[in-house]
Order: C-alpha cells, then structure tokens, then sequence
C-alpha cells in the first residue's frame, strides 16, 4: 500500500524522524531532520528505501531524560534560536543577522502591499538603502515568491553587495564583472546561460549593459531585479543610455518586480526624473504631480527620507547616526607655490585663447585647461605627472573626469588626466617648477598636519581624501613623517577592489587592548562602495571635489547608519591665494552647500557641463584681475549666469518634490507593532546575548567580557563542538559585540551568528538524542518548587508547524515553524509567551528527592493526551487564526491583495513538559 505523505508531516525514516518538506519531484520526498536546518535536507525516492517510509508521532518518550529548571530554562532558549522558518507575516525575521531600524521596515511593507513590488527608495546618503532593499529581497526568497534574483550595480559596488548579502541575509550570491563572467561560463554547457547556472546573482551595469550582452540577460533575467544607483541609468550620456535601455527592456515584463535604489531621484532634472519613474509604470512618465490620483499612485511606489526627517520626525532616531560638524579651514600659498599657480594659469589661459572659433576646440581647450590646473591645485606631485602626460583629443574622456563623475572605469578614477596639447616652451618652465617645489616645505601639506594635529590628539581616526594617485601618495609620505607613531595607510586606484578592502581592514591593529591611531589616506576610489564607518569618523577634503555629490559621497562613507561616534568631522580645505579653490567653491561647492541647508538634499551638477566650464574659468580670471578681452570674446559672463539660473532652478524642483511626497510616507504606529511581535517571538539581540552567556557557562567557558565587546573561547569547547565551530568559521577565540557597527575584528551576536546558531542546535539535538553530548545532562521532563507560582502549573514546552497557503496567481504552499512555552493550571492556559517564559525562569527554591519528582513527572505524562487534544489543540488552531489576521494585516492593498490560510499541523511536537509548584512546598 503507498503511503501519501504532505508537508508538514513527521515521517519516519532511515532510523530517524524527518519533516516532510513540499516535494522536489513526481514520486520524490524531501526530508529535514526534526532538529536540523536547511542545510540538512535529504530527497529521497520511498520506493527505492530498504525500509518503508512511515508516518511518526513526536511524543515525549517513556525514559525522557530529567532535569533542573535552569536547563530547562536553557533548552527552552534553545528552541526559540534554532527556529528559521517563522510563521509570521515577516517571515524572513529569522534569517537576519543584525537588528533592522523600525524605519527600514517601511519599504518592507509597501512592497508586501503591492502585487508586483516596483518601488523607487530614494533615502538620503548613509540612511540603508542597501539593507531596505535586502529585506524586501530575504522576505520575499522566504515567502517562496522569489527562486532568483539579479543586483544591477556600477562596477565598484559589486563587492560590497557580496558581502552585504551574505553577512547580513546569510545570501550567497555570485558577482558577474568583465573579470568574473567568461571564468563562470566556462563550466557550463552550450545549453544553459549564466543566469540560469546561477541564480543569485550581483551584476556589474558596466559589463551587462552592452548591446551583445543586453539582449541575452533580458532572455534569461530573472524576475527579481534590484538596481543601485539607479540615477546613473539615465540621462544623455551614452553610458546611461545603455543602462537605460538595459532596464527599459526588463521592466517591460509588467511581471518582474524591480527595486531601484538612489540618494538623488530628482537632482533637478525634470526629464531624468520622468525616465526613472516610467520604470515603474509608463503612465509616471506624465509627471502629473499636480493631479492629486497621480500623487496617491505613485506614493505607493516612491518613499524618499532625508536623515533630518529621521531624527526631528516621528521615528526619534537620534540615536541611530551621530551629529555632523561641518567646517573650511584655509590656508595661505607661499610666494613659490603661488608663482607655480600663477604660470599654470597664464599658460592655460594662453591654450584657451589660441583655440580658434569652433567650439569642439575651445571645449577641448577648457577642458585641459581646467584638468591641468584641478592637478597643479592639488599637489606638485600631481602636477609633475600632469604636465608629463600628452593629452588625447577625445575630449568625452576628458570632461568626466574632471567634473568627478562615475565613469566607466571607476578603477582610473583617480589618474592624473592627459592634458597638453603641443610643444612649447613653458611647458619646459613649469616642469621645472613643479619639480624644484617636491623638495621643498609645501604649506597646503604643513595646513594639513595643523589641522590633523589637535584631531589626533583629541582621539579622532581621519580619512584625508585627494583628487589624484601621486597626491595621495605625496600625502601619505609626508604625514608618516608628522606622525610616525600612527599608523598611516594610503588606499587608491593602483590596488585592486580587493586589496583596498583588505588594506583597510588590516588598519584595525590593536596593541594590547587599546586600538592603534589611524589615519588612511584615500582618492575617490574609496568614496563609493567600502564603508568605513567602523573605523574612521571624520573626513579632510584635502582636494575639493568638482561634483558635489562626490563629496557627500566621501563623507557619506563615515557619516553613516551605525556610526559609533557621537560625533563626525568633516573639514573643506582651500586657499584663499588659489583662483582654482575660489572658483569652485564659489561656482559649485557653495552653492550646492546652499541648496543641502535649504532642502537636506545634495543636488549634482546638471548634466549639460558647457555652463559649468565657462563659469569655472570666468571665476577664475575675475580672480586674478585682467583678462577681460578674453572674458568677452569667449562670452564667459553667459556661462556664471546659466550656472545660477541652474542652480536656483534645482533647489526649487528639490523643494517641490519633497513637499509632494512628504506626507507620503508611513508612520512609526503602523510599522512598530507588527516587528515587536516578531521579537517577541524569536528573541531579541539581547536574548541572544543571555543564551549565549548561559550556554557557555553551562560548558565551563564562561564569555570574557572587554569593555563594550566579549569574547568567546572556543577552543576550550569539547570536541564535537570545536568541530562543528571550525566548519562555520568560529575558532580561537572569538571577538563579539552586541551593537552596530561591530568594531574591527568583532562580529555582530544575534541569533542568526554561528556560535548562537551551532550552540542552540547542539543543546536541542542533545535534548533529544542524550548521546550527542553525555556529559551535558539537559533532558525534557523535570519538576521543582518556585516562588513563581501559586498552584501547580505545568509548563509545556511546543514545537508548533503551520501550512501556510499564498492563494494568489501561482498558488504556493509554505512550511513554518514556532515555538511556544504554554503553562497550565489543569485544563486552564493560564499564561504563554514572555509569560509563561518568565515562570520557567525563576529559580527553583529546591531540589526534588528524585521520587517526588518523578511521581510529578509522571502523574503530567499521563493527563498528557487529554491535553494534547483539548486546551493545547485549541490554543495552536486559535495561534493559526491570529496567524491569518496577521498576514491580512500586512498585505493590505489597494486593489486585490493576495490571500492566505494558515493550517496548523496537529498535534504540535511536546519537546518538554515541566511542573511548577508553589515554592513552600
């Protein structure tokens, strides 16, 4: 006779109990062990078993091992940590290792209220965009309604998405780059495509937005897509076009859900702003911001906060990002320094005037121009480099670099730039000059020791961020000298995206337990894509960025969620002396400052870098005096007033969007309660912290506690554990801390941590298998007196499953799983939860004669099936109704919604049953 088997059932098989899982496959079976994780999974086909595959009870076995009330207390702790597969509306909960602010949540749960999530995050720098976005992915993975999925990235922030995925959602994806994707695909057969080898995927745009590689990904895309940056998919340049038409043919699919992320939605861009919405729906490409459906619709779609919102608004997270002291600090040129400036001037401007009437020749011109004199600004070293190097005449390469811009090669963002254009004479002068000035005192270097020397001394670990590859290196040289007891790092271009993650990672030496002062001298390289929060807390901008987004950028790497700091620094340097400094800061750096105060947004420079040049180089020759019939012949005054029209036109489109969706956005009443429950019923960071605590005191390796951190020493653990922990990772003596960021050379404790994760796994496989660990005694019946209870209560200890159905366009069937600690006083619950959790935790005021509590153990074995089939069948179907209520809650939409029933499995797995008794007996 075949024996029909549906998830959610205990099955017995091979020797051992298993839950059965939904099936792979006609006529297969996918089984996990009772006390095992997903790791553990084992398919099978029944027929070709030596033994038949049967239904199994989960009972308390007649010689269920005794024990004392703090491990029971301990195995119940257990119980709750081991648990992955929750049954709650945020089902992915279990999974996460780190605490999510209540505010990250809410794009969460608009996206669990759309059919197919499409939303656009537009959080300001450093709020989470990149853990906003992994926990609609992680919930939707663990709702079943998500098998792949792509992130589509700029080239530089591949890595960091790796690593985000995998240490905060436990997802291993598999980056795709220029320099990974012919390794991949050489394995595989003719048939099959990268996308469909590999389902999780971190995608470089750089490298997937070529029209050969375009066409293929849309084909084999999956439907889950989340793009970062997404303001750099469009626009006019070509690049972005690509990008744009990359994403244009995904979101044609009205099936596939897409998730774009960008600190800078509008940056005053009415026409970028409308490409970026129509991804979400073509008719958002109206722009009809002024018809009040439009603006509700779209609400649905686009949540944007700044970090002010955050901390003056209703969500109180003043706690959660440290304050921002912004400061210029000047300094003066000395008279050779000012010479050398002064001649790179005449000589530009000389180019300049020497280009002719066509425009493609005087842009040209500008641009050299303005990169030549971006290098003598930043350093002699730069400048000797410079002036080494012929210049191309492709002049689309020249401009983005010096306007900061994200190119295509992210890597050479930091190279000094081609920037002579003939033979000449002063050339021959100026690298003179620039030579003679290396061996020379530099006041703009000696500026930076003073402004470095009172922050060293106060405590503070500063990034110093320059323009260019040979002032770095310049830089770094010379503060090794001002502070040779530091440790002084340079990070730039020349090393590979791995070798600057590990470079600043070995900057966290610590002698003793005092940790080494560091300083880290950095180009642009670094200011997207590494997060330095952990540490560094301020930020020298040795050179000025020509892009103010740039700049937050920079800052955005410390200024950050989870900065330890109360406070972070940051500090402008320029030189009144310098016509170079004194433009930008009054053409660009001022001006976007201006707009940031007015509206908390850093707005980037338009598109359109025609205005910006002239602006740039009328600044400079008003500077300097003189000049004025090349001024007007170049018609440069055109070129400031555009600049200001630009300008004032972004700071008012700013101001506009951010009082249409203002309102917009959900409160903490409607996000707080719903993650509370979750905690309750998982356990908190802190509940972790006293499991763990508990745990290896109960082995004899109590944690040692150092200051704000602790460490765990493993290798003192017994064997079968020092195994399991070596697999994972764990060994030595591992460093913890229990808040974000974890400081260098720590791990965050949570619940999802692998000593949390193996030890809990252990002592419940213990608890049912009393071989696994003999020695550790912590068995499933007990019975002792407490000053908990005034009449005797019987704690039971559950292991509840629950089929939850999704009824929607593809039916799906779920397999959860809770623990519940229910007490009763006879056939009366009388307390569950934290509840019933606090009566197993109050300390027994004495042991039992070992006949006294066996008769007690006993007499509850007995009442055991009649409760089982009242009060406790009636309290898991009452937990499956709530269950409902609460999903409905959740998915309630505008429109149709999807429905879902829960189902629980009965009867729930008795993994512990203990009596309580007053205390005086």
């Amino acid at each position: 006779m075949t024996v029909s088997f549906t998830p959610g059932d205990l099955v017995r098989a091979r020797g051992r109990e298993w839950v059965a899982l939904p099936a792979p496959g006609e006529g297969l079976m996918a089984l996990r062990p009772l006390s095992g994780n997903e790791n553990d999974i084992l398919i099978l086909d029944p027929n070709l078993e030596i033994t038949s595959v049967e239904h199994a009870r989960f009972d308390l076995p007649e010689d269920s091992r005794p024990t004392v009330q703090s491990k029971a207390a301990l195995l119940a702790d257990a119980l709750r940590m081991t648990l992955r597969r929750g049954a709650g509306p945020f089902r992915s909960a279990a999974q996460l290792a780190f605490e999510p602010r209540t505010y990250q949540l809410v794009p969460l749960l608009m996206s669990l209220r759309l059919q197919v999530p499409r939303l656009l995050i537009a959080d300001d720098v450093g709020i989470g965009k990149t853990i906003e976005a992994g926990l609609i992915l992680r919930e939707l993975m663990d709702r079943g309604e998500v098998d792949a999925f792509s992130v589509l990235c700029p080239p530089h922030l591949v890595d960091q998405w790796i690593i985000e995925l995998k240490d905060r959602f436990g997802i291993e994806a598999v980056p795709v780059t220029s320099g990974t994707a012919s390794r991949l695909e050489r394995t595989l057969p003719l048939a099959q495509t990268l996308f469909d080898a590999y389902p999780f995927t971190v995608v470089s745009l750089d490298y997937i937005k070529a029209e050969k590689r375009r066409e293929g990904f849309a084909r084999s895309c999956p439907d889950f897509v989340i793009v970062d940056e997404a303001h750099a998919c469009v626009g006019t340049h070509k690049g972005r076009q690509q990008r744009f038409d990359l994403l244009r043919g995904l979101a044609k699919d009205p099936e596939r859900r897409l998730i774009m992320l960008t600190a800078t939605p509008h940056s005053g861009d009415e026409e970028a702003f409308a490409r970026l919405l129509s991804l979400i729906d073509l008719e958002f490409a109206s722009m009809d911001f002024d018809n009040a459906r439009y603006r509700e619709r779209l609400a649905r779609h686009f949540v944007q906060r700044r970090r002010v919102d955050l901390i003056e608004g209703d969500w109180d997270e003043n706690s959660s990002f440290p304050k921002h002291e912004t400061k210029e600090s000047s300094y003066r040129l000395s008279a050779e320094h000012l010479a050398f400036q002064e001649a790179a001037i005449d000589y530009c401007l000389s180019v300049v005037s020497k280009a002719g009437d066509q425009k493609r020749d005087q842009r040209l011109a500008f641009w050299g121009t303005l990169a030549l004199m971006r290098c003598v600004g930043s350093s002699p070293a730069a400048a000797l480099s410079a002036l080494r190097n012929r210049a191309s005449n492709e002049a689309d390469r020249l401009e983005p670099k010096i306007f900061d811009e994200d190119g295509d090669d992210e890597d050479a963002v930091d190279v000094e730039p081609n920037t002579i254009f003939a033979n000449d004479p002063a050339l021959q002068s100026l690298l003179d000059q620039a030579r003679g000035l290396l061996g020379t005192k530099d006041p703009k270097l000696e500026a930076l020791v003073s402004v470095l020397k009172p922050l060293i001394k106060s405590g503070a670990n500063p990034v110093v961020f320059c323009r260019y590859l040979a002032t770095a290196e310049y830089v770094k040289n010379g503060l090794r000298k001002a502070f040779p007891k530091l440790n002084v790092q340079s990070v730039t271009g020349e090393l590979t995206p791995d070798e600057r993650r590990d470079r600043v990672a070995e900057m966290a030496v610590e002698v003793g337990e005092k940790a080494v002062q560091r300083i880290l001298v950095a180009t642009d390289c670094l200011s997207e894509g590494i997060n330095l929060q952990q540490l560094f807390d301020t930020v020298i901008h040795y050179d000025l960025s020509w892009n103010p987004t740039r700049h937050q950028q920079r800052e955005g790497r410390v200024d950050r969620f989870g900065q330890p700091a109360e406070l972070v620094r940051s500090i402008m340097m320029f030189s009144p002396d310098s016509a170079i400094d004194g433009a930008v800061l009054d053409v660009i750096l001022r001006k976007a400052r201006d707009i940031r105060k007015a509206t908390g947004v850093t707005v980037p420079l338009p598109d359109e870098r025609g205005p910006v040049t002239d602006a740039l180089i009328a600044a400079m020759m008003l500077r300097r005096g003189g000049h004025k019939q090349l001024t007007f012949d170049l018609r440069l005054e055109d070129g400031t007033q555009a600049m200001e029209t630009r300008w004032r036109d972004a700071s008012e489109n700013e101001k506009k969007s951010r009082a249409r969706f203002a309102q917009n956005v959900m409160k903490p009443a409607e996000v707080e309660p719903e993650w509370n429950k979750v905690k309750d019923l998982l356990g908190s960071p802190d509940d972790a912290l006293l499991f763990v605590q508990r745990t290896m005191s109960r082995f004899g390796v109590p944690l040692e506690k150092k200051r704000l951190t602790y460490i765990a020493h493993v290798h003192a653990l017994q064997e079968s554990l020092r195994e399991t922990l070596a697999q994972k990772g764990q060994e030595k003596s591992v460093k913890l801390a229990l808040t974000e960021p974890a400081p260098a050379g720590t791990s965050l404790l949570t619940r999802t941590h692998p000593l949390t994760a193996s030890l809990a796994e252990s002592l419940v496989e213990a608890s049912l298998d009393p071989e696994a660990i003999p020695d550790l005694g912590i068995g499933r019946v007990g019975a002792w007196p407490t000053t908990a209870v005034s009449a005797m209560t019987r704690l039971m200890l559950l292991r509840i499953r629950f089929k939850i159905t999704v009824h929607s366009r593809k039916e799906r069937m779920l397999l959860a799983e809770e623990a519940a600690l229910v007490a009763l006083q006879g056939d009366r619950i009388v307390a569950n939860g934290n509840a019933a959790r606090e009566l197993l935790n109050t300390s027994a005021t004495a042991d039992l004669a070992a006949i006294a509590r066996d008769r007690m153990v006993n007499a509850a074995k007995s009442d055991l099936p009649r409760l089982i089939a009242g009060p406790l069948e009636i309290f898991v179907n009452e937990r499956a109704e709530q269950l409902v209520e609460d999903h409905a809650r959740l998915r309630a939409a505008a429109g149709s919604a999807s429905r879902v029933s829960v189902e629980a499995v009965l009867p729930p797995d008795i993994i512990g049953m203990f009596v309580l008794m007053p205390g005086e007996v």
